[in-house]
């Protein structure tokens, strides 16, 4: 056991020893936060404490503002519904949202415990949505903290500002903020959330210093960043990876860059002061600038002061365990293809406007040699590690090299089951949730098909690792899935209580710590077990090889 979680789990002993002979705090559907007291409610055999606010709402001249602490209320605040979603556009099939509406006023976040007494200083999980920056909820029931609760894991999950609310940055902004930045708005609330578990989780019956926190995709990204802010590296006993960390090739931009940007793009749009800016709507601001990508994590010299890489590199990260993986089908060599067909020489000539000179050296190196091997595995991988999986690797590689924490490592390959009948003409979207099915894909069902890949594409991992496949009825699970889930939330919950995610009855999951040539990762799967690759780590640091030479 690291000694992170050993001293803390050495605490939490000493307290419950402790409170054998003291008198015992009930824990109540009433709770008294440090702005107030909150009522929650009672649900299968947990409490639930749902749209609690931690911070002002991010309105009127709070806009594009750092998160401001929630002031002091009067009387109880009920907590039994979901507060609002962030503002956003529906931009991904598979979200589903519980809160009350899309709103600006949107920093809320959700507790599940199953504590009977605030004394018993459980662990705790926070999920950060994924959603490109540009959507997503704490409020989606994939992310739902029931599930890991009981498993006795506090789960909390924290909304953020999403797309233009949360990441802009200009001149104006960044010359009335104290620390002369800007555009990281969305990434402090992160902060702020994870501060505000910090403060008050113990009256939950939670334990301030056992904080795991997790992200899928952009949330990913979101914890790589956590990692290394100088805000919140410290306020965390652990880190989980889910597809997705804002290292190479996803570098961070200067705030002087950043600031012209900004500017630039209101200015597009006919806005040319921050003041007109605040002036709009949230409505009419939505419309105006609609999100178009992944938004730039920048060095404000406040949430970030150099890029994570460099963090990194140099081991002062927050030295806590590591738990990290991706799925087996992240993306497709179809986007890069853009309708070409699916040749070794179309896929190459392609990609070579992004390797250059090392294209046949990367396509050796990950097996891309014949037709077959572009929409085959090979070329599944090499899209797949281009979008998040070497990132990810990388984040693994960094901290195992700079830390003496563990680092343990997945590959989840289970594809979902089929489509369930009812959902009529609907398919599997390829980032996860279900689409329509077009004209052409209706037409090909005529005919005879090609064997595809078969594996988990983007985001398909976050009902089994949640435990919360119950909460998505576009698919048809089986007892395999079922036995999945609670293989991948046994690993989630022993990771959140000790740093570790092994248990009894559970496939041995090793450190990559020092076998790094020949990591023993573990693949997440019917029959799930380690696997050793020197192959395929041979291809990422090839890939490596390229980024380094490029940056």
């Amino acid at each position: 056991m690291n000694r992170v979680f050993k001293a803390a789990v050495v605490l939490a002993a000493g307290m419950a020893a402790f409170s054998c002979s003291a008198p015992k705090t009930e824990l109540g559907l009433q709770v008294k936060t440090q702005a107030g007291t909150i009522e929650g409610v009672q649900m299968e055999g947990l409490k639930a404490y749902l749209g609690v606010p931690y911070a002002e709402a991010p309105v009127g001249e709070l806009r594009w503002q750092a998160p401001q602490p929630k002031q002091a209320w009067e009387g109880v605040l009920e907590t039994k519904e979901f507060g609002n979603d962030p503002m956003q556009p529906s931009l991904f099939g598979d979200m589903n949202f519980r809160g009350r509406e899309k709103s600006e006023d949107c920093l809320y976040l959700n507790i599940w415990t199953a504590a009977e007494y605030a004394e018993e200083a459980l662990p705790v999980l926070i999920y950060f949505n994924g959603g490109g920056l540009m959507a997503g909820s704490g409020s989606e029931p994939r992310y739902d903290g029931a599930a890991i609760a009981k498993k006795g894991v506090i789960g909390v999950t924290a909304n953020y500002r999403e797309g233009v609310f949360g990441f802009i940055a200009h001149p104006e902004l960044s010359a009335e903020a104290s620390y002369k930045g800007s555009g990281n708005y969305g990434f402090l609330d992160q902060v702020a959330a994870i501060k505000w578990v910090k403060e008050n989780i113990a009256a939950f019956g939670g334990d301030p210093s056992r904080i795991t926190i997790v992200g899928e995709s952009a949330g990913s990204f979101s914890v790589s960043l956590l990692m290394t802010s100088p805000l919140s590296k410290d306020l965390i006993a652990g880190a989980m990876l889910s597809s997705g960390a804002e290292v190479m090739p996803y570098y961070a931009v200067a705030q002087a860059d950043a600031e012209k940007a900004g500017e630039a793009l209101l200015a597009s749009r006919g806005i040319n002061s921050i003041a007109e800016g605040r002036a709009l709507s949230a409505e009419e601001l939505q419309n105006l600038i609609p999100p178009v990508g992944m938004p730039n994590v920048v060095i404000d010299g406040y949430f970030m002061k150099e890029s994570a890489d460099e963090v990194f590199e140099k081991g002062e990260q927050a030295q806590v365990p590591l738990l990290a993986g991706w799925n087996s089908l992240e993306q497709s060599p179809m986007g890069s293809l853009r309708g070409l067909d699916p040749t070794v020489e179309n896929y190459k000539k392609v990609m070579s406007g992004t390797f250059g000179e090392m294209t046949d050296e990367i396509f050796e190196a990950y097996g891309i040699n014949s037709d077959e091997d572009v929409y085959g595995m090979p070329g599944m991988t090499l899209s797949g590690d281009l979008f998040s999986g070497f990132p990810t690797w990388k984040t693994c590689d960094y901290h195992a090299r700079t830390s003496e924490q563990p680092v343990y490592r997945y590959k989840y390959n289970h594809p979902r089951p089929q489509v369930s009948a009812k959902m009529g003409d609907m398919v599997a979207a390829l980032a996860g949730g279900v689409r329509e099915k077009t004209a052409e894909e209706k037409a090909a069902e005529l005919q005879p098909k090609k064997p595809e890949p078969v594996g988990a594409v983007h985001s398909a991992d976050i009902e089994y690792a949640m435990g919360n496949l119950a909460t998505n009825e576009f698919y048809e699970w089986t007892e395999e899935d079922y036995a999945i889930s609670e293989l991948f939330l046994s690993y989630y919950a022993n990771f959140c209580k000790t740093g570790n995610p092994n248990g009894e009855g559970l496939p041995v999951w090793t450190p990559i710590n020092g076998k790094l040539d020949a990591a023993p990762v573990m693949q997440i799967d019917v029959k799930s077990a380690e696997v050793a690759d020197e192959k395929l780590e041979n291809a990422y640091r090839t890939l490596e090889k390229f980024y380094r030479s490029v940056r």
